[in-house]
């Protein structure tokens, strides 16, 4: 992070004295960069602390939170920068030096190249790190276009073409950053995971060993790797198998459909009928 911040400097330095709106939309960028890294470190730190009185789940779903505000920052910074290269294509004021444009850029793409490939394996499974990932590469990418806008506009002398690739830049940023978003947003709203099918997980349930019906299944995610669910399982009689049964479906629900943290209630149909206002599913 301390290496993205020294570039962040550099680049809008010379993005002022170059007049280039691509290089200083990429430093932009590079700040969002930034401030998803620390999103992402703060919020790990912050999910690994203990549960408390106050909050009993700990503070895993701040995973969410900075998942959902990287992209929704990273959103706002590409509007202000497709505004501003509107504007420089409307109005054009100033001359790009080429050069100082194509060897900062080329920095950037191996400064935010090599931090995204620090992060590829672990975005995997975790849409905080894939936000802090997504910075980071589109940023390499953007870096990219910065470095052919400036080797055109050195032979062509067209000026246009710093603003107009800005504005190519921001379209690659949105279409990249648009399902981190919708992903993030879903956990907020404690939407079923990606990856869960929840006619499956009924199906599991109802055929194990004496379950006639459930009801309050309900899957969500803790964090951005951590999934949890509640259900009551309906069975007819009670033959003393209770916790055999809890204990398969915990063990499968775990290596099957990756769901470590289980609240599982098992009832007999005589309390399920009893039972006023039941939500079922």
């Amino acid at each position: 992070m301390v290496l993205n911040s020294a570039y962040l400097v550099i680049e809008a330095i010379w993005g002022v004295l170059s007049h280039s709106l691509a290089l200083l939309a990429d430093a932009g960028h590079n700040l969002s960069d930034i401030l998803a890294l620390g999103a992402a470190w703060l919020a790990h730190s912050l999910a690994r602390r203990s549960p408390t009185a106050r909050y009993t789940y700990g503070l895993r779903r701040s995973s969410i939170l900075a998942a959902l505000s990287n992209a929704v920052i990273l959103l706002l910074v590409t509007g202000g920068i497709a505004w501003e290269a509107v504007l420089r294509l409307l109005y054009p004021t100033e001359t790009v030096s080429g050069w100082t444009v194509m060897v900062v850029a080329a920095l950037g793409i191996l400064v935010n190249g090599g931090t995204a490939l620090l992060l590829m394996k672990g975005q995997k499974n975790d849409l905080n790190i894939r936000g802090a990932f997504l910075h980071m590469a589109t940023d390499a990418l953007a870096s990219l276009a910065v470095v052919i806008t400036g080797g055109l506009v050195l032979l062509t002398g067209l000026q246009w073409l710093d603003p107009a690739i800005s504005l190519l830049i921001s379209a690659l940023i949105v279409l990249t950053t648009w399902s981190l978003l919708r992903d993030s947003l879903d956990m907020a709203l404690d939407a079923v995971p990606k990856g869960i099918d929840m006619n499956e997980i009924d199906e599991f349930f109802r055929a194990l060993p004496g379950v006639t019906d459930l009801h309050d299944l309900h899957v969500w995610a803790m964090s951005t790797t951590e999934t949890a669910l509640t259900a009551h399982l309906v069975r007819t009689t009670d033959d003393g198998n209770d916790q055999r049964i809890l204990d398969t479906a915990n063990e499968m629900l775990c290596t099957r459909f990756g769901i470590i943290h289980t609240t599982i209630q098992i009832e007999t149909e005589a309390c399920n009928v009893n039972c006023v206002g039941a939500d079922r599913v």
